[in-house]
């Protein structure tokens, strides 16, 4: 407990100006040459409604007294970062105590615990991706579970303000911009939809952060028409669905017969050229004429070598086919072969003659 008379070191947000507010302090809007974009509507259209529950801080978020504040971990919530680190110093040792019955944290989770020391009731504990190029796809839609799952814990708790800070640390090697991106885009989706019972959300920002955030708020939350139109150019033409999540195009999985080998086009089975390979397929062809062929047996003019040879292709079309069905097309299909298999070639009087095992005369 602060001494008599001694001034807080937390921050009260109702003392703290809205978004909207700070266009009137600073005297600042984003501006465009007329004419730009002016007749393509806004996917993020002007809302005083949802700019008055906007605030933009300076400062530490563990300051912030709200209801609850976000702390930045890893996976074993036990993270060397200024936000953890500014946290557990504020909150006291209970708070390591409390995070070790949680047994860690999964990337793009959020868990609850009290705020123990903090002017905050609650922390929202979450963890951000790391970034690597040629996993962009998969780092963004868990940056976006971060900021979904922090508000839905907001709303499940029926807890009135947040303060967020900036969830990906430098040392993950999440850019700052793409990160501030999705934080911005997600919370507007989610006050549109479930805003109604939260009364303030706060974007707590470092120095070199808030330059970043004040340049985009205006996208997202824009002040004015005027600065909805002179931002609609600005805008990524990548905004996700309607909950801000990121789209990821549907991935088709396609089975080769032999790995590396380009499959024959009479053995497609995707779904979207099916119809134009109708009567193509492998076991849409004609056999030929079977009693000929036996004849041909019968009569000497077919080696063994040759019906070894059409009973490998037949084999190899019903493999294909049963890997395109499942396994139990599969078994069906190795049934089959080992009956054709099962057969005993007798070589007799310059004939050959076709005998099953299980027809083979008794002793």
């Amino acid at each position: 407990m602060d001494p008599l008379g001694a001034r807080s070191q937390f921050v009260d947000i109702q003392t703290l100006p809205t978004w909207p507010q700070q266009l009137e302090e600073d005297g600042e809007a984003t501006s465009l040459e007329q004419g730009d974009g002016l007749d393509v509507p806004s996917p993020f259209p002007f809302r005083p409604d949802i700019n008055s529950k906007i605030i933009l801080f300076k400062g530490d978020v563990a300051l912030l007294n709200c209801t609850s504040i976000v702390n930045t971990s890893s996976e074993s919530l036990n993270d060397k970062n200024p936000v953890s680190d500014s946290i557990h110093q504020l909150a006291g040792p209970e708070l390591r105590d409390e995070l070790l019955k949680l047994k860690g944290c999964r990337t793009g989770e959020a868990k609850l615990t009290k705020g123990f020391g903090l002017a905050a009731r609650f922390i929202i504990h979450t963890v951000g991706p790391k970034f690597k190029t040629k996993y962009r796809t998969a780092a963004e839609s868990s940056l976006y579970s971060c900021y979904r799952n922090i508000m839905q814990l907001v709303v499940e708790q029926s807890m009135a303000s947040v303060g967020l800070c900036v969830v990906t640390t430098s040392k993950r090697g999440y850019p700052l911009e793409d990160s501030t991106h999705m934080a911005l885009r997600t919370v507007r989706r989610f006050l549109e939809k479930h805003g109604n019972s939260i009364e303030a959300v706060v974007f707590a920002a470092s120095d070199t952060e808030e330059p970043v955030y004040k340049k985009l708020l205006p996208l997202y939350f824009p002040r004015s028409e005027e600065e909805e139109r002179a931002c609609r150019p600005l805008i990524p033409a990548d905004i996700g669905n309607s909950e801000g999540e990121p789209i990821v195009p549907e991935r088709q999985i396609r089975i080769s017969e032999k790995p590396g080998v380009l499959e024959d086009a009479s053995e497609e089975e995707n779904l979207e050229s099916d119809l134009g390979q109708v009567g193509t397929h492998a076991f849409a062809r004609m056999e030929g004429d079977v009693d000929k062929q036996r004849k041909q047996i019968l009569q000497g003019q077919m080696s063994e070598a040759t019906v070894q040879k059409q009973h490998q292709r037949n084999y190899s079309r019903w493999l294909c086919r049963a890997r395109c069905r499942g396994s139990v097309g599969h078994r069906r299909a190795q049934s089959f072969v080992s009956n054709w298999r099962g057969h005993v070639w007798e070589d007799g009087d310059g004939g050959g003659r076709a005998k099953h095992p299980s027809h083979s005369p008794g002793p």
